[in-house]
Protein backbone atom coordinates (compact mmCIF):
# COMPACT_ATOMS: atom_id res chain seq x y z
CA UNK A 1 0.00 0.00 0.00
CA UNK A 2 1.35 3.56 -0.69
CA UNK A 3 2.30 5.74 2.43
CA UNK A 4 0.72 8.28 3.83
CA UNK A 5 2.02 11.31 4.90
CA UNK A 6 -0.22 10.09 8.65
CA UNK A 7 1.96 6.71 8.29
CA UNK A 8 5.28 9.15 8.22
CA UNK A 9 4.21 11.53 11.18
CA UNK A 10 3.19 8.25 13.56
CA UNK A 11 6.67 6.85 12.96
CA UNK A 12 8.49 10.30 13.72
CA UNK A 13 6.29 10.98 16.37
CA UNK A 14 5.00 13.88 15.25
CA UNK A 15 2.19 15.71 13.92
CA UNK A 16 1.20 15.07 9.94
CA UNK A 17 1.23 19.37 9.96
CA UNK A 18 4.80 18.98 11.00
CA UNK A 19 5.51 16.58 8.31
CA UNK A 20 4.11 18.62 5.85
CA UNK A 21 6.40 21.96 7.26
CA UNK A 22 9.34 19.71 5.94
CA UNK A 23 8.54 18.47 2.94
CA UNK A 24 8.08 22.42 2.24
CA UNK A 25 11.20 23.11 3.46
CA UNK A 26 9.84 25.40 5.95
CA UNK A 27 12.13 27.32 8.73
CA UNK A 28 10.03 26.81 11.65
CA UNK A 29 10.99 22.90 12.39
CA UNK A 30 13.64 22.32 15.11
CA UNK A 31 16.81 20.55 13.43
CA UNK A 32 16.17 17.19 15.43
CA UNK A 33 12.87 17.21 14.64
CA UNK A 34 13.42 17.87 10.70
CA UNK A 35 16.30 14.66 11.03
CA UNK A 36 14.10 12.59 12.49
CA UNK A 37 10.98 13.50 10.02
CA UNK A 38 14.01 12.90 7.20
CA UNK A 39 14.87 9.87 8.45
CA UNK A 40 11.32 8.13 8.79
CA UNK A 41 10.28 9.36 4.88
CA UNK A 42 13.76 7.79 4.02
CA UNK A 43 12.94 4.46 5.87
CA UNK A 44 9.22 4.11 4.69
CA UNK A 45 10.37 5.12 0.92
CA UNK A 46 7.81 7.62 1.18
CA UNK A 47 6.99 9.89 -1.90
CA UNK A 48 4.33 12.84 -1.93
CA UNK A 49 2.23 12.94 -4.50
CA UNK A 50 2.63 16.47 -6.08
CA UNK A 51 -1.44 17.62 -6.13
CA UNK A 52 -1.98 16.79 -2.90
CA UNK A 53 1.24 18.57 -1.89
CA UNK A 54 -0.11 21.67 -3.82
CA UNK A 55 -3.45 21.22 -2.81
CA UNK A 56 -2.58 21.25 1.33
CA UNK A 57 -0.29 24.29 0.51
CA UNK A 58 -2.13 26.26 -1.76
CA UNK A 59 1.23 26.49 -3.98
CA UNK A 60 2.38 25.08 -7.31
CA UNK A 61 5.70 24.13 -6.32
CA UNK A 62 6.65 25.23 -9.61
CA UNK A 63 9.69 27.88 -11.53
CA UNK A 64 8.82 29.23 -14.09
CA UNK A 65 11.84 29.88 -16.33
CA UNK A 66 11.25 32.89 -19.50
CA UNK A 67 13.78 33.33 -22.15
CA UNK A 68 13.74 35.31 -25.24
CA UNK A 69 17.66 33.98 -26.48
CA UNK A 70 18.69 32.55 -30.12
CA UNK A 71 22.26 30.83 -28.04
CA UNK A 72 20.86 27.07 -26.90
CA UNK A 73 24.07 26.86 -25.95
CA UNK A 74 23.85 29.63 -22.83
CA UNK A 75 20.55 28.81 -22.37
CA UNK A 76 20.60 25.18 -22.09
CA UNK A 77 23.20 25.90 -19.32
CA UNK A 78 21.32 28.50 -17.36
CA UNK A 79 18.65 26.19 -17.21
CA UNK A 80 20.54 23.14 -16.19
CA UNK A 81 21.49 25.54 -12.94
CA UNK A 82 17.84 26.26 -12.61
CA UNK A 83 16.91 22.57 -12.44
CA UNK A 84 19.60 21.63 -9.81
CA UNK A 85 18.27 24.13 -7.39
CA UNK A 86 15.12 22.89 -8.09
CA UNK A 87 15.60 19.56 -7.60
CA UNK A 88 17.93 20.24 -4.85
CA UNK A 89 14.38 21.89 -3.20
CA UNK A 90 11.72 19.28 -4.64
CA UNK A 91 10.55 22.19 -6.95
CA UNK A 92 9.15 21.48 -11.02
CA UNK A 93 10.56 23.14 -13.60
CA UNK A 94 9.11 25.01 -16.80
CA UNK A 95 10.61 26.09 -19.35
CA UNK A 96 9.02 29.06 -21.72
CA UNK A 97 9.99 31.38 -24.67
CA UNK A 98 8.49 34.70 -25.08
CA UNK A 99 9.20 37.45 -27.79
CA UNK A 100 10.30 40.60 -25.14
CA UNK A 101 10.03 43.06 -27.97
CA UNK A 102 5.78 41.45 -29.15
CA UNK A 103 3.13 43.86 -28.37
CA UNK A 104 1.68 41.24 -26.17
CA UNK A 105 4.40 40.26 -24.04
CA UNK A 106 3.07 41.30 -20.73
CA UNK A 107 -0.44 40.20 -21.51
CA UNK A 108 1.03 36.22 -22.44
CA UNK A 109 3.01 36.05 -18.99
CA UNK A 110 0.02 36.95 -17.37
CA UNK A 111 -1.43 34.17 -19.13
CA UNK A 112 0.93 32.18 -17.94
CA UNK A 113 0.77 33.08 -14.56
CA UNK A 114 -2.89 32.56 -14.50
CA UNK A 115 -2.88 29.37 -16.23
CA UNK A 116 0.01 27.65 -14.46
CA UNK A 117 0.15 29.29 -11.11
CA UNK A 118 4.44 29.42 -10.92
CA UNK A 119 5.49 30.24 -7.40
CA UNK A 120 8.03 32.57 -8.72
CA UNK A 121 9.45 32.85 -12.01
CA UNK A 122 13.91 33.16 -13.16
CA UNK A 123 14.11 35.57 -15.75
CA UNK A 124 16.88 35.33 -18.24
CA UNK A 125 18.04 38.52 -20.58
CA UNK A 126 16.50 40.62 -22.42
CA UNK A 127 13.68 39.59 -20.75
CA UNK A 128 15.14 40.59 -17.19
CA UNK A 129 15.53 43.87 -18.50
CA UNK A 130 11.88 44.44 -19.85
CA UNK A 131 10.62 47.70 -18.10
CA UNK A 132 7.21 47.20 -17.16
CA UNK A 133 7.69 43.48 -16.35
CA UNK A 134 8.65 44.20 -12.54
CA UNK A 135 5.20 46.18 -11.99
CA UNK A 136 3.43 43.57 -13.43
CA UNK A 137 5.10 40.86 -11.53
CA UNK A 138 4.55 43.23 -8.05
CA UNK A 139 0.79 43.44 -9.17
CA UNK A 140 0.37 39.54 -9.29
CA UNK A 141 2.37 39.02 -6.25
CA UNK A 142 4.96 36.70 -7.95
CA UNK A 143 8.39 37.01 -6.70
CA UNK A 144 11.14 36.23 -9.48
CA UNK A 145 15.21 36.55 -9.65
CA UNK A 146 17.11 38.04 -13.21
CA UNK A 147 20.11 36.63 -14.40
CA UNK A 148 22.49 39.60 -15.38
CA UNK A 149 19.78 42.48 -15.47
CA UNK A 150 21.59 45.74 -16.03
CA UNK A 151 20.11 47.51 -13.15
CA UNK A 152 21.09 45.72 -9.70
CA UNK A 153 20.40 47.89 -7.19
CA UNK A 154 17.48 46.23 -5.26
CA UNK A 155 17.14 43.61 -7.61
CA UNK A 156 17.97 39.81 -6.41
CA UNK A 157 19.71 37.06 -8.63
CA UNK A 158 22.93 36.37 -10.15
CA UNK A 159 25.25 38.57 -12.52
CA UNK A 160 29.16 39.33 -13.13
CA UNK A 161 31.44 42.33 -14.45
CA UNK A 162 31.04 41.55 -18.15
CA UNK A 163 32.72 44.89 -18.49
CA UNK A 164 35.46 44.13 -17.49
CA UNK A 165 35.91 40.72 -18.22
CA UNK A 166 35.70 41.87 -22.07
CA UNK A 167 38.25 44.66 -21.28
CA UNK A 168 40.89 41.63 -20.21
CA UNK A 169 40.10 39.71 -23.47
CA UNK A 170 40.76 42.39 -25.38
CA UNK A 171 43.88 43.46 -23.70
CA UNK A 172 45.06 39.37 -24.17
CA UNK A 173 44.62 40.29 -28.62
CA UNK A 174 46.37 43.48 -27.59
CA UNK A 175 49.68 41.78 -25.60
CA UNK A 176 49.51 39.38 -28.73
CA UNK A 177 50.51 42.22 -30.74
CA UNK A 178 46.97 42.84 -32.51
CA UNK A 179 46.10 46.69 -33.10
CA UNK A 180 43.66 46.14 -35.80
CA UNK A 181 40.93 44.33 -33.54
CA UNK A 182 36.96 44.34 -34.30
CA UNK A 183 33.96 43.41 -32.54
CA UNK A 184 30.96 41.44 -33.04
CA UNK A 185 28.00 42.91 -30.66
CA UNK A 186 25.55 41.32 -29.40
CA UNK A 187 21.52 41.51 -29.76
CA UNK A 188 21.17 45.81 -28.57
CA UNK A 189 18.41 44.48 -26.49
CA UNK A 190 20.42 42.90 -24.20
CA UNK A 191 22.58 44.20 -21.18
CA UNK A 192 25.58 41.80 -22.02
CA UNK A 193 26.15 43.82 -25.79
CA UNK A 194 26.77 46.65 -24.07
CA UNK A 195 28.83 45.55 -21.00
CA UNK A 196 31.09 43.54 -23.29
CA UNK A 197 31.31 46.79 -25.81
CA UNK A 198 32.36 49.15 -23.48
CA UNK A 199 34.92 46.62 -22.01
CA UNK A 200 36.37 46.13 -25.84
CA UNK A 201 36.27 50.22 -25.76
CA UNK A 202 37.82 50.40 -22.72
CA UNK A 203 40.81 48.36 -23.26
CA UNK A 204 41.26 50.41 -26.77
CA UNK A 205 41.49 53.62 -24.89
CA UNK A 206 43.73 52.36 -22.42
CA UNK A 207 46.21 50.92 -25.38
CA UNK A 208 46.07 54.41 -27.13
CA UNK A 209 44.60 52.78 -29.74
CA UNK A 210 41.36 54.34 -31.60
CA UNK A 211 38.13 53.50 -31.93
CA UNK A 212 36.98 52.59 -35.49
CA UNK A 213 33.47 52.43 -36.29
CA UNK A 214 34.07 49.99 -39.58
CA UNK A 215 35.22 47.53 -37.41
CA UNK A 216 32.35 47.11 -34.72
CA UNK A 217 29.34 45.57 -36.35
CA UNK A 218 26.06 44.48 -34.60
CA UNK A 219 25.32 40.94 -34.54
CA UNK A 220 22.25 38.98 -32.53
CA UNK A 221 24.28 36.22 -30.46
CA UNK A 222 23.31 33.72 -33.07
CA UNK A 223 25.96 31.56 -34.91
CA UNK A 224 24.32 33.02 -38.65
CA UNK A 225 24.77 36.63 -37.13
CA UNK A 226 28.55 36.33 -36.37
CA UNK A 227 29.08 34.50 -40.08
CA UNK A 228 27.16 37.47 -41.57
CA UNK A 229 29.39 40.22 -39.09
CA UNK A 230 32.64 38.28 -40.11
CA UNK A 231 31.79 38.01 -44.16
CA UNK A 232 31.57 42.32 -43.54
CA UNK A 233 34.97 42.23 -41.76
CA UNK A 234 36.72 40.43 -43.85
CA UNK A 235 35.36 42.11 -46.94
CA UNK A 236 37.62 45.54 -45.60
CA UNK A 237 40.33 46.92 -47.79
CA UNK A 238 42.00 46.63 -44.45
CA UNK A 239 40.36 44.28 -42.11
CA UNK A 240 41.07 43.13 -39.15
CA UNK A 241 43.90 40.54 -37.79
CA UNK A 242 41.57 39.82 -34.89
CA UNK A 243 38.11 39.67 -33.98
CA UNK A 244 36.36 39.92 -30.54
CA UNK A 245 32.54 38.24 -30.73
CA UNK A 246 30.48 38.96 -28.07
CA UNK A 247 29.50 35.17 -27.16
CA UNK A 248 30.68 32.17 -28.44
CA UNK A 249 27.96 31.62 -31.12
CA UNK A 250 28.84 34.53 -32.59
CA UNK A 251 33.13 33.63 -32.56
CA UNK A 252 32.09 29.98 -34.19
CA UNK A 253 30.50 31.69 -36.94
CA UNK A 254 33.25 34.01 -37.75
CA UNK A 255 35.80 30.96 -37.47
CA UNK A 256 33.37 29.71 -40.25
CA UNK A 257 33.18 32.56 -42.28
CA UNK A 258 37.32 33.26 -42.31
CA UNK A 259 37.18 29.28 -43.38
CA UNK A 260 34.62 30.76 -46.15
CA UNK A 261 37.65 33.78 -47.06
CA UNK A 262 40.77 31.22 -47.25
CA UNK A 263 41.64 32.68 -43.99
CA UNK A 264 43.30 30.55 -41.11
CA UNK A 265 43.08 30.63 -37.55
CA UNK A 266 44.91 32.18 -35.90
CA UNK A 267 47.19 32.08 -38.21
CA UNK A 268 45.80 34.87 -40.46
CA UNK A 269 43.33 36.24 -38.06
CA UNK A 270 42.79 35.32 -34.02
CA UNK A 271 39.13 34.87 -33.19
CA UNK A 272 38.16 35.14 -29.21
CA UNK A 273 34.46 34.78 -28.21
CA UNK A 274 32.17 35.07 -24.23
CA UNK A 275 30.80 32.63 -22.31
CA UNK A 276 32.59 29.44 -22.61
CA UNK A 277 29.62 27.33 -23.61
CA UNK A 278 30.30 23.85 -24.99
CA UNK A 279 30.82 25.09 -28.70
CA UNK A 280 34.18 26.59 -27.66
CA UNK A 281 35.36 23.46 -26.96
CA UNK A 282 33.84 21.66 -29.87
CA UNK A 283 35.08 23.01 -32.81
CA UNK A 284 38.52 23.39 -34.11
CA UNK A 285 40.32 25.50 -33.25
CA UNK A 286 38.99 25.50 -30.09
CA UNK A 287 38.11 29.18 -28.80
CA UNK A 288 39.48 31.31 -26.72
CA UNK A 289 37.50 32.32 -24.39
CA UNK A 290 35.68 34.36 -21.26
CA UNK A 291 34.55 31.58 -18.61
CA UNK A 292 31.11 32.87 -17.71
CA UNK A 293 30.31 29.94 -14.99
CA UNK A 294 26.37 29.76 -16.75
CA UNK A 295 25.31 26.63 -14.68
CA UNK A 296 26.21 28.24 -11.75
CA UNK A 297 24.95 31.24 -12.00
CA UNK A 298 21.10 29.47 -13.17
CA UNK A 299 21.75 27.99 -10.01
CA UNK A 300 22.65 30.97 -7.64
CA UNK A 301 19.28 33.09 -9.36
CA UNK A 302 16.93 29.84 -8.19
CA UNK A 303 18.42 29.74 -4.68
CA UNK A 304 17.61 33.35 -4.44
CA UNK A 305 14.58 33.25 -5.59
CA UNK A 306 13.59 30.03 -3.38
CA UNK A 307 14.82 32.03 -0.31
CA UNK A 308 12.02 34.27 -0.56
CA UNK A 309 9.71 32.02 -1.78
CA UNK A 310 10.29 29.59 1.18
CA UNK A 311 10.34 32.79 3.70
CA UNK A 312 14.32 32.60 4.65
CA UNK A 313 15.61 35.69 3.31
CA UNK A 314 14.94 38.95 1.00
CA UNK A 315 17.55 37.46 -1.44
CA UNK A 316 20.02 39.33 -2.77
CA UNK A 317 22.20 40.06 -6.04
CA UNK A 318 25.03 37.77 -6.14
CA UNK A 319 28.38 38.77 -8.48
CA UNK A 320 30.52 35.46 -9.62
CA UNK A 321 33.95 35.42 -11.13
CA UNK A 322 35.23 34.98 -14.39
CA UNK A 323 38.44 33.63 -16.27
CA UNK A 324 40.26 33.92 -19.37
CA UNK A 325 40.54 30.19 -21.46
CA UNK A 326 43.37 30.72 -23.33
CA UNK A 327 42.93 28.20 -26.44
CA UNK A 328 44.07 27.67 -29.90
CA UNK A 329 41.89 30.55 -31.92
CA UNK A 330 44.04 33.37 -30.97
CA UNK A 331 48.03 33.62 -31.83
CA UNK A 332 50.39 36.46 -32.23
CA UNK A 333 49.60 39.46 -35.30
CA UNK A 334 50.69 38.04 -38.46
CA UNK A 335 54.28 39.17 -39.86
CA UNK A 336 52.46 40.16 -43.15
CA UNK A 337 49.28 41.22 -41.06
CA UNK A 338 47.15 44.27 -43.30
CA UNK A 339 48.21 46.66 -41.12
CA UNK A 340 51.77 45.71 -40.76
CA UNK A 341 54.35 48.72 -41.94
Amino acid sequence: MRVRLEDVARAAGVSPKTVSRVLNDEANVRGPTRERVLAAMAAMDYRPHPSARSLASNRSFLVAMLYDNPSSNYLTEIQAGVLDACDLHHYSMMVRPLLSEAEDFLERVGTLISHHRPDGLILTPPITDHPALPALLREQGVPYASVSPKQRDGAIGVGMDERLAAREMVNHLIALGHRRIAHVIGHPAHGASGWRLAGYSDALAAAGLPFDPALVIEGEFSFGSGVAAARRLFSLARRPTAVFAANDDMAAGVIWAAGEHGLSVPRDVSVCGFDDTPISRQIWPAITTIRQPSREMGRIAALQLLDVMRGRGQGRMVEVPFALQLRESTGPLPTAAPEAG
